[in-house]
C-alpha cells in the first residue's frame, strides 16, 4: 500500500480525521519537504472526490463533515443560500465560502460550527454545475469582452477571450457557452447572437433561451406526427364506443391555442349524465417512440401572449389531436352519473369516438344561459343543453363548498397580443368558466378514484396540506390585518380557508386575502402516490383533461387504456415510468411557470409604458423592506419604492406585512391611489408614486 493510500484509510477511520495537513504532519513528525508532500497528496485525494476540506484547510469525508448535499441559490450582491435537498433548514452562504459555486449549482456543504449566526455555512464542493449556457448582454473590451447574465443570482460575468466573441457587437443579447469554472470569473463563448439589447422581442427571445425552453421540433418528430396525422379515424373505430351522434361541444376562450376536451349532458329522472370527452392522444404517439421522448422532455406546453410553445407537433395538437367542430374524432371518454346532491353514482372511463357539433365560447355559452335571443336563435339545440349542464354546476360547487373545497378566485392579468399591439383586458370569470372547471375537476377526480381502486399504476396531482408554521404565519397576517381567522393552524382543514372566503366575499381585502392563502399553501404537484388535493378537497385527484398539452395526461390515457386489456401487465410495465413521468412533469410545470410570468411582466412593461402619468386606485398586494407592491385595477402589479414614499425613515415588520414610517404606514390589503411613474424594463417592473389613502372600510 503507498503512502497515499495509507493517508487516506487514517483518514477515513477517523484517525485523522478533520485534521489539517499542518497537524498530520506534525503528528508524524514530518520534516518541510515530507510535510509538503502530505499536503501535495491531500489535495490530489480531494481532486479525485475521496476527500473535502473546508475554509480552515482541515480534511475529511463528507459523512465526517457532516455535509449535505444540496442547490446553491444566488443572489446579485454576491453572496447565496445553500437548499439541501432532504428538506432542512437552508443556510446562508457568505461569497468568501461559496467555494467556487454559482447559482444553481449542485454541491456539498456544511454549517459552520460556533458562528454567532447558526445558519451560516460554506460549500465544500461542486457536484454539478446549473449551467453550461448563459443568456445577457455583451460588452467587448480589448481582451474580447465579457457577458454580463440576465439572470441575477448568477452575480459573475463570463469572461469571453478574443476569437470566441463571434463578432458580437457591444451591448448585444448573447447567449454563451460557459467552457471553464476555474479561475476569478467563468469563461466561454458565444454560440448565439440574439440581437439588441431592449429590443422588445429580442428580450423576449433572450428569456425563452435563459428558461432553456425547445423552440423548434427535431425534423424526424415533424415527419412521425405529419405521418400519424395521415391515419383516418375512422379505420380505428373496433373496441370503442360511438357517441357521433351525441350532442357533444366543446366550450374555449375566443383564443384557445388547442381544443382537447368536450362534454356531453342529459338529465333522466333526476340524474345528470355528463361525459367528459378527451382527444386520444395516445392513439398518434406511442410509448417510447420520437415524439414521446421529445414531449417527455417539454413536459408542458408554454403559452406567451404572441406565441406558444407546444408539447406536440402541430401536425397533432391542431389538426388529428384537436376536438374540432364537425370532424369524427377519437377520444377517451369519462362518464359520469350524479345525483341531485353532487354525489356521483356511477363513473366508468373508455375509449370513445366523437363528432363535436359545436364549437362553443364561453361567452357565447354565458349568453345562452342568460337568454340572448340572437344566440338562441343560433344555437337551438343547446338551449336545454346549458340550462342542464348550469344546473349541474351549481350543485357541484355547492356540494365541493359542503366537503371544504377552497374556491382559488385569484385574478389574473390576461395579456392580448394581437396587430402588433398589447392589450389587457378587464378580468373576466363567468357562469360558463365555472361549468367547464367544475366538469373538468370532477372527470380528473372520477379517474384518479377508478385508478386507484383498480390499484393501478398512476401520476396523481397531489397538493398537500399547508405547514403548521405557514399556517401560523398565515393567522398572523389575518389578525394584523383585523381579520378574524377561527382555525387551528396546526390542523387547519380546507372548510377553515373556505369559510374564511366565504367571509370577506363582499370586502376590498378578499383578493389580497386570497392570495396570501395560495402563497401559505403547498405547491401541487406530480407524484407517484396518491396524498389527495388539499385545495379541492379531494381524496384523490389527476390531470386526465389535456394530454395535448401536458405530460402527465398523455402518461395517464396510455395507463386507463391498456389497463382495460391488460392490468396485470400494466403494473409490471408502468411501475418506474410513472416515478419518472411526474418528476419531469413537476419540474419542467415549474419552469414554465416561470417563464410565462417573467414573459408575461415583460408584456406588462411594454403595455404600461403608455401609461405613464395616468392615475390607479390599487390595494397593497406586497410589503417589503425595499417598497410596496400594488395591484392596479386591471391586475397589474407595480412597486412604489421605498425611497419615494413620503416619510424619511420606514421600518418593515416582516410578520406583520407592515412598512411603518413616523407618519404613514403600509400594510397588506389596504387600498391607495397611486401614479404611473415609470417603467423598468432591467427588473421588468411598473414603478408607481404613492399619492393618498382610499378611505376603505376595513374587514
Amino acid at each position: 500500500m503507498n503512502a497515499k493510500s495509507i493517508l487516506l484509510n487514517k483518514i477515513k477511520d477517523g484517525t485523522f480525521a478533520l485534521w489539517t495537513d499542518t497537524e498530520i504532519a506534525k503528528k508524524l513528525r514530518l520534516g518541510k519537504q515530507e510535510a509538503y508532500a502530505v499536503r501535495d497528496m491531500l489535495h490530489a485525494l480531494c481532486r479525485e472526490g475521496e476527500l473535502l476540506f473546508d475554509s480552515r484547510y482541515r480534511f475529511g469525508t463528507a459523512q465526517q463533515f457532516g455535509a449535505k448535499v444540496g442547490t446553491v441559490s444566488g443572489n446579485e450582491r454576491g453572496f447565496g443560500f445553500f437548499m439541501p435537498d432532504d428538506g432542512s433548514g437552508d443556510l446562508f452562504i457568505p461569497h468568501r465560502f461559496l467555494g467556487g459555486a454559482f447559482h444553481g449549482d449542485k454541491v456539498l456543504a456544511i454549517k459552520r460550527s460556533g458562528r454567532p449566526d447558526e445558519d451560516e455555512g460554506e460549500i465544500l464542493a461542486v457536484i454539478s454545475r446549473g449551467y453550461s449556457e448563459m443568456v445577457g448582454t455583451f460588452y467587448a473590451d480589448r481582451k474580447g469582452g465579457y457577458l454580463h447574465p440576465d439572470e441575477k443570482k448568477f452575480s459573475e460575468d463570463i469572461y469571453i477571450p478574443l476569437g470566441k466573441t463571434k463578432n458580437c457587437k457591444d451591448g448585444a443579447k448573447a447567449v454563451v457557452k460557459i467552457l471553464s469554472f476555474d479561475g476569478k470569473r467563468p469563461s466561454g463563448e458565444i454560440i448565439e447572437i440574439l440581437g439588441d439589447s431592449g429590443d422588445f422581442f429580442v428580450e423576449e427571445l433572450a428569456l425563452i433561451r435563459s428558461h432553456k425552453l425547445r423552440e423548434e421540433f427535431p425534423e424526424e418528430v415533424i415527419k412521425e406526427a405529419e405521418r400519424q396525422a395521415m391515419r383516418s379515424p375512422s379505420d380505428s373505430l373496433n373496441g370503442r364506443v360511438d357517441l357521433q351522434k351525441e350532442l357533444i361541444i366543446t366550450v374555449d376562450g375566443e383564443d384557445t391555442r388547442d381544443i382537447d376536451d368536450a362534454i356531453s349532458i342529459r338529465k333522466e329522472n333526476g340524474k345528470y349524465y355528463l361525459g367528459v370527452h378527451i382527444a386520444d392522444v395516445t392513439h398518434y404517439v406511442s410509448r417510447g417512440g420520437v415524439i414521446d421522448k421529445e414531449a417527455f422532455q417539454r413536459g408542458t406546453s408554454v403559452y406567451f401572449p404572441d406565441r406558444v410553445l407546444p408539447m406536440l407537433p402541430t401536425a397533432l395538437s391542431n389538426n388529428i389531436c384537436s376536438l374540432n367542430e364537425g370532424v369524427t374524432r377519437l377520444s377517451l371518454s369519462c362518464f359520469m352519473t350524479v345525483n341531485a346532491q353532487g354525489k356521483v353514482l356511477e363513473k366508468s372511463v373508455k375509449p370513445s369516438v366523437i363528432c363535436s357539433r359545436h364549437r362553443m365560447t364561453y361567452r357565447e355559452i354565458t349568453k345562452i344561459y342568460e337568454g340572448d335571443r340572437e344566440t338562441l336563435k343560433k344555437y337551438p339545440d343547446l338551449t336545454e343543453f346549458v340550462q342542464t349542464a348550469i344546473e349541474l354546476t351549481n350543485i357541484l360547487k355547492v356540494a365541493r363548498e359542503n366537503r371544504g373545497g377552497v374556491a382559488m378566485d385569484i385574478k389574473e392579468t390576461k395579456i392580448l397580443y394581437q396587430d402588433g399591439k398589447i392589450s389587457i383586458p378587464d378580468y373576466e370569470r363567468t357562469v360558463s368558466h365555472e361549468m367547464i372547471e367544475q366538469f373538468m375537476v370532477l372527470a380528473n377526480e372520477s379517474v384518479a378514484t377508478i385508478m386507484t381502486e383498480r390499484k393501478m399504476p398512476f401520476v396523481y396531482r397531489n397538493h398537500e396540506r399547508p405547514s403548521a408554521d405557514k399556517a401560523h404565519d398565515f393567522k398572523e397576517f389575518l389578525s394584523e390585518a383585523g381579520v378574524n381567522a377561527a382555525f387551528d393552524a396546526d390542523s387547519v382543514t380546507p372548510q377553515d380557508y373556505q369559510n374564511l372566503l366565504l367571509s370577506l366575499k363582499d370586502s376590498p381585502l378578499y383578493s389580497i386575502v386570497n392570495r396570501v392563502m395560495l402563497r401559505s399553501m403547498m405547491k401541487a404537484v406530480y407524484s407517484p402516490e396518491n396524498l389527495g388535493h388539499f385545495g379541492l378537497a379531494s381524496d384523490c385527484y389527476c390531470h386526465f383533461t389535456s394530454p395535448i398539452r401536458r405530460y402527465p395526461d398523455l402518461c395517464i390515457h396510455r395507463i386507463i387504456k391498456e389497463s382495460l386489456i391488460n392490468p396485470e401487465g400494466v403494473k409490471e410495465k408502468y411501475k418506474n415510468v410513472v416515478t419518472e413521468a411526474a418528476a419531469q412533469s413537476s419540474s419542467c410545470e415549474r419552469n414554465a411557470q416561470e417563464a410565462e410570468r417573467d414573459v408575461d411582466a415583460l408584456y406588462i412593461v411594454a403595455y404600461m409604458q403608455d401609461k405613464i402619468g395616468e392615475i390607479y386606485e390599487g390595494v397593497i398586494s406586497g410589503v417589503t423592506s425595499f417598497g410596496v407592491f400594488v395591484e392596479l385595477t386591471n391586475a397589474v402589479e407595480g412597486m412604489i419604492p421605498v425611497e419615494t414614499l413620503p416619510d424619511d425613515s420606514y421600518e418593515f415588520i416582516e410578520e406583520r406585512f407592515l412598512l411603518r414610517g413616523t407618519r404613514n404606514s403600509f400594510r397588506l390589503g389596504e387600498c391607495i391611489r397611486v401614479m404611473v411613474n415609470a417603467v423598468d424594463w432591467g427588473s421588468r417592473r411598473v414603478i408607481l408614486n404613492f399619492l393618498d389613502a382610499v378611505k376603505e372600510p376595513r374587514s
